[in-house]
């Protein structure tokens, strides 16, 4: 009983040992790291297999659809209202302050291009149907 005990333990001790050597070599190589060149801002599943991912390539932001079979782009948006949006959200809130509510910038996406106007992701298009459908939800009093 007591040499199975000491074998466990020698055997995680070497366990561990093999992965220490393995992260130092891995972060003399630089692997695992990326070059600050592409950035995933956000990610939001929308499904089991599909995500909505905003990402930062060099000075432009890309809101792109995920899913197993492809990658699509969705919209592009203007960086200085995306970092607006994010300064705001990680900001705290006061309590007790004239202004408990947040303010968010409203992220606007540029105008779609000619290859995705009139499909299913054309924002313009979506939008008219979000303005529709909250003319006819809202309460009247």
């Amino acid at each position: 009983m007591t040499w199975m005990i000491i074998r466990l333990v020698l055997s995680l001790v070497f366990i561990g040992a093999v992965l220490l050597f393995a992260a130092r070599v891995a972060k003399k190589r630089g692997l695992g790291q990326g070059n600050g060149l592409i950035e995933v801002v956000a990610r939001q599943r929308m499904g089991r297999t599909s995500t909505v991912n905003v990402i930062r390539i060099a000075d432009a932001v890309l809101v792109v659809g995920a899913t197993e079979e492809q990658v699509t782009l969705l919209a592009e948006l203007d960086a200085e209202a995306v970092d607006a949006a994010l300064d705001e959200h990680r900001a705290p809130v006061r309590v007790g302050s004239a202004e408990t509510v947040r303010q968010s910038p409203a992220l606007t996406a540029r105008p779609t291009s000619g290859a995705l106007a009139g499909s299913v992701f054309d924002r313009n298009g979506w939008g008219s149907f979000v303005t529709e459908l909250r003319e006819r939800t809202v309460r009247r009093s």
